[in-house]
């Protein structure tokens, strides 16, 4: 198979991918304007004929260009193929906060797995982001990304909870500091009951990342093609995907990285899909708050808010299970921005109010705040990276690196505490 793909060559357009019976368009995934830039258009070749690889990615957002980099990085010979733009669905969408607590609380995830499941999976995600972090300096990808730290808030005057929290991670050697109503006053000027304060975050264009990451993965070899996966077949041992134009891939792996679309092979008992709300505020670094550091609350349904290179403030939440048909979800936008920019003045007063992005996006959670990551059951030499929840970039980056170096040879017990066949909370 000669078909290939440049960074420099234009963008073609592809089709839709088939979700559990239903035909989802990658624009279904997100409404149209958000602050980050269009990636660079290049023309991916498509798939005219079956072909042999030894490594098969499935998906070219985020996900899908996590795994390139880390697979290619020792030599591995790899296949991306997607049916849309690469970064235009769901990354895009992303306010790309990348922090390493999870949407549950240590407490809470170690009341229904244990305290030393819990504290394994917080470590994971804390490791995740230093190495992506290291990854992004080492090879000075350009996609704005800045070390943060990470504030979270009382939403209440309840802080007991909170500060056991902070003990909780202290007894696991997570990084943290209790904030009181004063000590959060005086540092941020936030007049909540209280907060922890975590180092190690970050804050990026998640497009740029993505394209970035995409780019030097096709430098050291990797394949770009335009395909649409419509089955798997694993029987015979080698993978075989089977491509909307009767054209089959067979490949030693196959890597699911296809974001909130996922194949009817993927059964999960919980998992649930959402709708989120973000808004991005014309530039305003006068008014931003110390340090620029990533805000959320401590509550399920907490809003989050961030600051952008060029001096925005990024708000979010407003999530909606209800609202996933991407026209209800799309016409929520005036009153979830309105919403959301009264959220933010009551957070932030200085904040000047005037929006000038505001989107929404489809996206899938799971009851424990954990991601589905390893072998898909049933079909062998398959494996799903699925990132869920407000850690989507870092449970990528934390897939990858399972995925791979259990390729490699290698386990770990995180597989059973990402495993898509988990029992529920």
């Amino acid at each position: 198979m000669e078909a290939v793909v440049t960074p420099e060559i234009l963008l073609g357009r592809s089709q839709i991918f088939i979700e559990r019976h239903h035909q989802v368009d990658q624009k279904d995934l997100r409404s149209p304007k958000t602050p980050w830039a269009a990636a660079p258009m290049i023309q991916i070749e498509p798939v005219l004929d079956s072909f042999k690889c030894e490594t098969l990615i499935i998906g070219a957002g985020i996900t899908g260009a996590l795994l390139a980099e880390r697979l290619t990085r020792h030599g591995g010979s790899v296949v991306i193929i997607d049916r849309e733009q690469p970064s235009q669905g769901s990354t895009h969408a992303s306010t790309a906060m990348v922090l390493w607590e999870i949407d549950r609380p240590l407490l809470e995830l170690t009341e229904h797995y244990g305290f030393e499941r819990a504290a394994r999976c917080y470590r994971a995600s804390l490791g995740a982001v230093r190495g992506l972090i290291a990854l992004v300096a080492s090879h000075q990808l350009q996609c704005q990304m800045r070390q943060r730290l990470s504030l979270y808030l009382a939403t209440d005057e309840a802080i007991t909870p909170l500060h056991d929290e902070f003990l909780l991670r202290r007894r696991a050697e997570l990084p943290a500091s209790f904030l009181d109503y004063s000590d959060l006053l005086k540092r941020f000027a936030f007049t909540r009951a209280g907060a922890l304060l975590s180092p190690i975050a970050a804050d990026a264009d998640p497009v740029q990342l993505a394209e970035g990451l995409l780019a030097l993965s096709l430098q050291r070899g990797a394949r770009l093609f335009h395909a649409n996966a419509t089955s798997f077949d694993s029987a015979r041992g080698a993978v075989g995907v089977g491509l909307d134009n009767g054209a089959v891939i067979e490949a030693h792996h196959a890597i699911l990285a296809t974001g909130y679309v996922a194949p009817d092979i993927i059964k999960s008992r919980i998992q649930q899909s959402s709708s989120s709300w973000a808004i991005a505020t014309k530039p305003q670094p006068e008014n931003l708050w110390s340090d620029g550091a990533l805000i959320w609350e401590a509550c399920k349904a907490y809003h989050y808010a961030r600051t952008t290179a060029d001096g925005r403030i990024i708000f979010g939440g407003e999530d909606d299970a209800t609202l996933i048909d991407p026209a209800a979800r799309d016409a929520a936008i005036p009153e979830k921005t309105s919403q959301l920019r009264h959220h933010l003045k009551a957070l932030w007063p200085k904040a000047n109010g005037d929006v000038e992005f505001s989107w929404a996006g489809t996206f899938d959670t799971t009851v424990d705040g954990l991601p589905l990551i390893g072998a898909v059951p049933g079909y062998r030499n398959i494996y799903a990276a699925y990132g869920y929840g407000g850690n989507g970039i870092t449970f990528s980056y934390l897939a990858a690196h399972l995925i791979a170096e259990f390729i490699e040879g290698s386990t770990s017990p995180l597989f059973d505490d990402f495993a898509l066949d988990r029992d529920a909370l």
